[in-house]
């Protein structure tokens, strides 16, 4: 196809058709499509860049298309008469895609299907197949099966019911809100705390609610909210901690409130046949035998669906209007008969006469206050069903704060209704008149004409004060009164049954409480959760056969109250962390206010019931705890991520301004592990002196020839961090890609870490292996000491006598346990330590297409060696407690202190507790005692505690003759040996291979070789038992000492001896005995 010509003959038809598919009215989307795939080939068959398609046949004729050649074997499209076509189909002829709303959709998204963008890879690297063959520029192309199961999808949700703002929110809201209390208690209130204050009692008590409602709004209108209610808005604000915390409790707190709201329509039902003297037991069961019944019906209905929920919802809402307009019509139609009751119609006295408090009974102004305050909570049952809302962004903060507002002047209206129209006492004697009303000074009634005052000794039964079903009284029609307890009982108790299983449905979703996944199954178009209702049915009536709610209704009112502090809390916490997430397209909000309005919830916790408050307090703190112990593997971007962003970023930049002080000095230790599961023993060790104390970075370097693949790069990198969190190793993961393991250590050195949080020690293994590998990787192994401390790094190689590199050993690699590891593809580099004990990385990983990575799994179970069963036991051996011995500090050279700084650390651990430490010092023979005492007053001064000091005056003694011979052996294969070859030869053979020892080198530093072979004899006898040894490491001068002849000298001083540590600080003091 590649030799194909464009443009000869009649135009062809284009192979590409744009159809404009419309998934609703508001938006289009464009698909671009084939007419005929064979016609012509590709862009890139003719020459065309891979962003230039060729246009439509319909277009030619306004719009023709010439090709013309740049000069660079290229061949490019250009428009030789108006961009008409161009500006028509922007976005649409090109791989390149324009803004669409489903390219942001997440992938479970309800209201539509999430697009895949073209990748920047997609767009910038070199194109090496046709643009199209993975997929269109807007989105994957689906097949013709995935359209037809999307298509079925569509219509499945298009059938789902959804409820706008009014009856889904509004609706809701004012039921909940419109309670027995309002009937029942309203009245009580005034006569206790008279107009005044009571308006104040409902002004407070709006104030929260109406600040906990423009806090949900902002939630709510800050991005898509889904089912959940309020532990959807807390748990992607503030996280799983707060938010499976809350929603328990929250769940639980509405099958609770079913219990309250059955039992408070049952105990008027029964009232009523006692009345009649139809009990059909006593009291007691007969509340509980209409409670069952009650919740029963109200089960059938819900789960009938959210449809026939609704609409007897809309059936209650009436009643309960028709009854609070039959009170204010009754108000104004004042009867003769019910003036002794003490209704006597609106008179201004007595309005004057019940505007202060006449408190009674031990009552007090917050005491009335915690019996109104339940009456003005139920502003989340529109937003407990969120899911369920056409739109719940918009209906939310419309419904919950129009339902706080008309709630709110109705409880102020009968409020003052109340007041104005019935005295607080009275006989219901008809005969209490009074002729003389002259000399009344005293009462409103008295006034009025009726003679009260034998209320004031007790008993009275009419009155604000007396009288529980005052606004039946007062009402046209009393039966409708009750009809409208009713209606507010049951419309409650229907939202409580309906909220908690949605609540809890979105919590189970979540997988935050393991083994409550049962409870997340959906039904039905709507996804109804019904063994949600089963549960809460179960809860409801438990509680209900208890029949004694007044121990429980406290907490629960708490547990709603803890639910709107963590509501605003949330948005003062997200406006806090200042999140570029958080934008609520709801403006009247300010992060203040919703402060103000969380310590005005958790003041009225107290204020309400101070016992409950701590009950509800401790059980959100345990199970806050738990969550937090747990850590379920979520990321809902919440406000607590932001803010420790802000203040991780803000303390970083603090750092900064302050210079290095020795006595805040902390090890900060990159790590050479390799994969971290690699080398277990490297990793423990060093986070027995790193954790909570300084910085910990666990380098990787992948030697890869060609370029690695991002994606699958940053996976790797994620699940390793993951591992790490797993094994709660408080440490950072950093790979690096390199082409030789020099180059990618370097790479580390320089780059990792930022301001102060930079590591100033490297850490590697000790490479047990060097002798039996390529010397070009030893030469690059001492390359990367002489590295480290060109850039004043300090330095710590740990040795164990069986190696550290566990990664050869078949079902090893703990990594391997990762489930989202994707198939590696034949064409990725993968990096594969094909050799035993590479303990420091050191060896140049090979780059192969069909090895696997220590990432994958391995399935063979072979008998292991010996070797690798105690190589697999010594990996573990710094993970369990140490028990009594010694931590040997041979402190031979003043490096600054690091040497010693180290084993002190490990001290303050656990596991190192019981070990002593044992300082080894070289000295003079003569001056032994002086040198001790000289060493104990420093120690003594840095305040390190200590079991011993030992001065050796032997240390320039000779070496035995068998060990000199041995280290002789040792050296013998790495020398150059210029004596048997002509001098222009040595010094070509010394070029290409510089680790090689000369002569006059091994001559030059004689002494310092037989110094080590020495220091190994005196390890083996003094420190032979000990647990660990930490000994200051030689130094070699580079470019004058070879690394072979420096490796020769690492291995004689640290074979055949327990774990030990080599320690070189950059020589810049790490201690200091000054305050």
């Amino acid at each position: 196809m590649s030799g194909q010509n464009y443009g000869q003959g009649e135009p062809a038809e284009s192979r590409f058709h744009v159809d404009v598919v419309h998934e609703d009215e508001s938006r289009g989307r464009f698909r671009v499509g084939f007419n005929d795939p064979g016609a012509l080939g590709s862009a890139a068959d003719i020459g065309l860049p891979p962003d230039v398609f060729l246009e439509p046949a319909d277009g030619l004729r306004s719009d023709s298309v010439s090709l013309h050649s740049t000069g660079t074997g290229q061949t490019q499209a250009s428009d030789t008469h108006s961009n008409t076509y161009y500006m028509r189909t922007f976005g649409h002829n090109t791989v390149d895609a324009v803004p669409n709303i489903d390219f942001y959709r997440m992938t479970e998204a309800t209201l539509g299907e999430k697009m895949n963008r073209p990748s920047l890879a997609e767009l910038h690297d070199q194109l090496d197949k046709d643009p199209l063959e993975d997929g269109m520029a807007n989105g994957d192309e689906p097949s013709a099966a995935e359209e037809a199961a999307s298509r079925a999808a569509k219509e499945t949700k298009g059938t789902a019911i959804k409820f706008g703002w009014i009856k889904g929110v509004l609706v809701r809201c004012m039921l909940n809100i419109w309670g027995v209390m309002l009937f029942i208690r309203m009245s009580w209130i005034v006569g206790q705390a008279g107009i005044g204050l009571t308006i104040a009692i409902i002004l407070m008590a709006t104030v929260v609610t109406t600040i906990t409602g423009l806090s949900t709004s902002a939630i709510a209108t800050n991005g898509f909210v889904r089912g959940g209610g309020a532990y959807y808005l807390i748990s992607r604000s503030l996280g799983p901690e707060f938010g499976g915390s809350i929603g328990l409790i929250f769940a639980f707190a509405n099958a609770v409130a079913v219990a309250m709201y059955v039992v408070g329509f049952a105990e008027t039902v029964v009232e009523m046949l006692n009345d009649v003297d139809a009990l059909m037991t006593d009291e007691l069961n007969d509340i509980r035998i209409v409670g069952t019944l009650t919740v029963i019906l109200l089960l059938g209905i819900s789960v009938a669906g959210m449809e026939w929920e609704a609409k007897a919802q809309i059936v209650l809402l009436i009643v309960l209007l028709a009854a609070i307009a039959n009170y204010f019509i009754g108000s104004l139609i004042p009867s003769q008969d019910k003036k002794a009751k003490g209704f006597f119609g609106y008179q201004t006295a007595i309005f004057v006469e019940n505007l202060g408090p006449d408190f009674r009974d031990g009552e007090t102004f917050f005491s009335v206050f915690a019996i109104f305050f339940p009456a003005a909570t139920g502003i989340l049952a529109g937003a407990n069903i969120s899911g369920d809302l056409t739109d719940p962004q918009s209906a939310i903060p419309k419904g919950t704060l129009l339902a706080i507002l008309i709630t709110g002047l109705t409880y102020v209206g009968v409020a003052i209704s109340a007041g104005s129209v019935m005295v607080r006492d009275a006989t219901g004697d008809i005969n209490d008149t009074l002729i003389d009303t002259v000399n009344c000074t005293d009462s409103a009634a008295c006034r009025l004409g009726y003679d009260f005052s034998i209320c004031k000794e007790g008993g009275c039964q009419y009155g604000l004060m007396n009288d529980f079903q005052a606004m039946s009284l007062v009402s046209a029609f009393g039966p409708l009164i009750t009809a409208g307890i009713f209606s507010a009982t049951l419309s409650s108790a229907l939202a409580s049954l309906v909220s908690a299983p949605k609540v809890f449905q979105a919590l189970c979703k979540d997988n935050i409480y393991p083994g409550l996944g049962v409870f997340a199954k959906g039904y039905g178009k709507n996804n109804e959760p019904l063994r949600g209702y089963v549960l809460t049915f179960c809860i409801g009536l438990a509680f209900i056969l208890i029949a004694e709610l007044n121990i429980i209704a406290p907490i629960i009112s708490n547990f709603f109250l803890a639910s709107y502090a963590l509501i605003n809390f949330s948005v003062f916490h997200a406006s806090l962390a200042n999140s570029p997430g958080w934008r609520p397209s709801f403006k009247y909000y300010n992060m203040w206010v919703s402060l103000a309005g969380a310590i005005l919830c958790c003041v009225v916790m107290f204020v309400i019931n101070w016992w409950a408050a701590l009950v509800t307090l401790l059980i959100v703190l345990a199970l806050y705890i738990y969550v937090s112990y747990k850590k379920p593997d979520v990321n809902w971007g919440s406000s607590t991520q932001a803010l420790i962003y802000n203040q991780a970023l803000t303390q970083c930049l603090n750092l900064t301004a302050v210079e290095d002080h020795v006595k805040n000095f902390r090890p900060q230790c990159l790590v050479l592990t390799g994969y971290p599961s690699s080398r277990p023993a490297l990793l423990q060790m060093v986070h027995s002196f790193t954790k909570n104390v300084g910085l910990m970075v666990c380098g990787h370097v992948r030697i890869a020839s060609r370029r690695p693949n991002v994606k699958e790069a940053s996976q790797e990198h994620a699940r390793c961090q993951r591992w790490l969190n797993k094994k709660r190793f408080k440490a950072f993961y950093a790979p690096v890609f390199s082409d030789t393991l020099r180059h990618g250590v370097h790479f580390l050195l320089q780059s990792v870490g930022l301001g102060r949080l930079k590591p100033n020690t490297l850490v590697l293994g000790f490479k047990n292996n060097w002798m039996e590998g390529h010397m070009n990787d030893v030469e690059a192994y001492i390359n990367i000491i002489h590295d480290a401390f060109d850039l004043q790094f300090g330095m710590v190689i740990l040795r164990l006598p069986e190696g550290l590199d566990i990664s050869h050993i078949q079902g090893q690699d703990e990594l391997s346990c990762s489930h989202d590891k994707p198939p590696v593809s034949k064409d990725t580099p993968v990096t594969v330590t094909l050799t035993k004990d590479s303990d420091s990385d050191s060896s140049p990983s090979k780059t192969t297409s069909n090895q696997s990575s220590p990432l994958i799994i391995r399935d063979t179970k072979s008998a292991l060696s010996s070797s690798d069963l105690r190589l697999l036991e010594s990996s573990q051996q710094f993970k369990k407690k140490q028990g009594k011995g010694t931590i040997d500090v041979w402190w031979l050279f003043d490096d600054g202190g690091l040497t010693l700084l180290v084993p002190y650390l490990l001290t303050n651990r656990s596991k190192w507790a019981d070990c002593r430490i044992r300082v080894f010092i070289g000295g003079k023979i003569n001056r032994i005692d002086h040198d001790r005492r000289m060493m104990a007053t420093l120690l003594s001064r840095f305040r390190i505690d200590f079991s011993d000091i030992n001065v050796l005056g032997d240390i320039n003694t000779k070496p035995k003759k068998h060990n000199k011979l041995w280290f002789k052996a040792l050296v013998e294969s790495y020398r150059l040996k210029e004596e048997d070859m002509d001098q222009e030869a040595a010094e070509r053979l010394k070029a290409e291979q510089p680790w090689r020892i000369t002569d006059n080198e091994l001559e030059l530093y004689k002494a310092k070789s037989n110094r080590q072979i020495r220091l190994n004899e005196l390890l083996k006898e003094h420190s032979g038992d000990a647990k660990l040894i930490v000994m200051t490491m030689p130094l070699a001068r580079k470019g004058v000492v070879s690394s072979a002849l420096y490796m020769c000298w690492l291995e004689t001083l640290s074979k055949e001896l327990p774990p030990l540590m080599l320690v070189r600080g950059n020589h810049q003091s790490v201690l200091t005995f000054y305050s």
